[in-house]
Order: structure tokens, then C-alpha cells, then sequence
């Protein structure tokens, strides 16, 4: 997992990036998400086809 807070110019942050060909495929990705909206982050997970890999984005910060 790639870990980052970059904001890109649709005013999405992307809080993780994680490699889709992860044995596990999207779960490490999910779990994060999870972990992030339990912390209060409006946090989703999209899949980035140019990199093949899952990020795990906030497009509203924190609540």
C-alpha cells in the first residue's frame, strides 16, 4: 500500500493506492476504506485502470 494525501483537481483526495494484483485483489484496499470511515473520512474505493491499482479516495474530507 501507497499511502498519500494528494488532492487531485476534481477536489478528490487520495488517501491510499494499492496494487490490484494483490492476491487478495480490492480487500487490503476495502479494509483501509473502512479503517478511514470509522476515523470519520468520507472514504470509497475506485479502481485507477491506467496504474492497475485501487485507490482509496475522499472527495468530502472529514465529518
Amino acid at each position: 500500500m501507497t499511502a498519500g494525501f494528494k488532492k487531485s483537481a476534481a477536489g478528490r483526495m487520495v488517501l491510499g493506492r494499492f496494487p490490484a494484483s494483490h492476491p487478495r485483489g480490492s480487500w487490503p484496499a476495502e479494509e483501509f476504506a473502512a479503517v478511514q470511515r470509522r476515523k470519520g473520512t468520507d472514504a470509497r474505493v475506485v479502481m485507477d485502470l491506467p496504474s492497475d491499482s485501487f485507490l482509496v479516495i475522499s472527495e468530502h474530507g472529514t465529518r
